[in-house]
């Protein structure tokens, strides 16, 4: 994008926050209206079932969207919640529109940003064992860490074990040994063989 077309975005962007670990407010589950993007932090997104039990459909770094689920019904299926000390933004999705219309490479990002959700979501929706989903969601945030400048190889992760367990399907995790927190956690966990058993912290 050229420089007036990434000024007429700026222009668009609504600053938020910050907001502390356990509060809302990027998005809600009301009339779909605008984008959230993650400047600084970590955001879980989650949806509640009729039995009132909480499903976690993903998590968000630094630099990425929240909210393209909302585009087809024009509601938002669902809750973004910080993890820990979140630097949010909000962009208008008419006025996005109109001009991702005159701007290829505005529409072009938007393209991608969808695909790439419908990617996440079918990588874990297969009949993959434990050590599997596990696997390709840390390989999956290496990967996102590394797009972003930082080390593929260490770095922290904000999610409880338990948000971390419901989003890969995952039975819920007993509480960490003292053995488990003796080791790298990942490593632990295959040791344990049990992907869930201490997923929280630094690895590598």
């Amino acid at each position: 994008m050229d420089k007036l077309a990434l000024a007429e975005l700026h222009a668009l962007v609504e600053h938020i926050g910050p907001l502390h670990a356990g509060e809302r407010g990027i998005i809600t589950a009301y009339p779909f209206e605008g984008i959230g993007a993650v400047r600084a932090g970590t955001v879980k997104t989650a949806v509640l079932d009729r039995n009132g039990n909480e499903h976690v459909l993903g998590f968000h770094l630094p630099s990425e969207v929240i909210g393209l689920d909302g585009i087809d019904g024009d509601r938002y299926p669902c809750n973004a919640v910080a993890l820990d000390t979140v630097t949010p933004c909000r962009f208008s999705f008419p006025q996005m529109a109109l001009l991702a219309a005159r701007v290829p490479g505005l529409q072009q990002e938007l393209f991608r940003l969808m695909s790439r959700n419908i990617s996440n979501a079918a990588v874990f929706a297969g009949d993959f064992s434990a050590d599997e989903r596990m696997a390709a969601f840390l390989l999956g945030l290496s990967r996102r860490y590394a797009a972003r400048g930082y080390s593929p190889t260490h770095f922290q992760l904000n999610m409880p074990r338990t948000d971390m367990a419901n989003y890969l399907h995952l039975p819920p995790p007993p509480k960490p040994s003292a053995a488990c927190g003796s080791v790298s956690r990942p490593t632990a966990c295959w040791k344990c063989n049990a992907a869930t058993c201490g997923c929280c912290g630094d690895y590598g």
